[in-house]
């Protein structure tokens, strides 16, 4: 029995707090990305999904979890960006578990402990293991695996505060050394920009995309200093294009592109949504 569980602060207010009603909204986001899910070329190493509210978010994150849909996994790495003022650039939990309505899923300690001992030793600094973090972007990616993925899975959670690209080099390649010779899914958890009018947003966005679509982590880490583009999980998706890359991912496949305004409403002020899959 696992004791030591990380409850979860967002259940009930950026998702349904009651599981059943969770589940059927899941699934039916799930069925909506299936339905415009294009055939796909070759095996699913990544994703990228977006992490606002589920009302706002939900729908474009069904269309990335749709590619892994019925899939099983060992383990699945979920790296976001950590929103919260904590001065290590590498964070994950210290819990056994996290809870969601849906149930717990195990943390898978080994798989960490081997990524900071790598990290330990080509940039003398590695994970910082924390209790009760308030973050929500990695949280937020958890209901779609436990509806989407065939069997339960094993947790590699990672929130990232540095956005330099040297340190994210070395977190990408590690990464995926730890999980070349497992069963293993990574998933880069991001929105795009922030709070600019519809428009504005969407050209920003599409300079965002493009620079994933061409597998250019440095380049999506550079975006925001050039005033560019805008993607505050910028981090996760350059650790994880890095660690694809080293795993044999050859392509970035966009899947879905929404703003908060499509469901909102309000277009002076969105939020942008992105879904990709990467794969070898």
């Amino acid at each position: 029995m696992i004791r030591d569980v990380r409850p979860s602060p967002i259940a009930g207010q950026w998702y349904p707090g009651d599981p059943e009603v969770l589940a059927s909204l899941v699934d039916h986001m799930l069925d909506e990305g299936t339905r415009t899910l294009p055939e796909l070329q070759g095996q699913v190493v990544a994703l990228i999904a977006p992490h606002a509210g589920i009302r706002y978010s939900g729908r474009v994150a069904g269309q990335a979890f749709a590619a892994v849909r019925g899939q099983a996994y060992d383990r699945v790495v979920v790296a976001g960006p950590m929103h919260y003022p904590y001065a290590e650039p590498f964070l994950t939990t210290a819990h056994d578990a996290y809870e969601t309505p849906l149930g717990h899923i195990p943390v898978d300690h080994p798989t960490l402990r081997s990524l900071d001992a790598r990290l330990q030793e080509r940039l003398e600094m590695g994970l910082t293991y924390v209790y009760h973090d308030p973050e929500h972007a990695l949280e937020m990616e958890l209901p779609f695996l436990q509806r989407a993925l065939a069997r339960s899975f094993r947790l590699v959670p990672l929130m990232l505060r540095t956005v330099e690209p040297a340190p994210l080099r070395v977190l990408g390649e590690a990464l995926a050394e730890v999980v070349a010779t497992q069963r293993a899914l990574l998933v880069a958890s991001t929105d795009l920009s922030h709070y600019f009018p519809d428009d504005v947003a969407r050209r920003l966005d599409r300079e965002m995309i493009r620079r994933i679509e061409a597998m250019d982590p440095e380049g999506v880490l550079r975006a925001e200093e050039e005033g560019k583009a805008y993607a505050c999980g910028r981090a996760a998706v350059a650790a994880i294009l890095w660690a694809a890359q080293a795993l044999g991912a050859t392509r970035v496949v966009s899947l879905g592109y929404a703003t908060s305004g499509d469901t909102s409403g309000d277009y002076s002020a969105v939020v942008g949504y992105y879904a990709a899959v990467l794969l070898r």
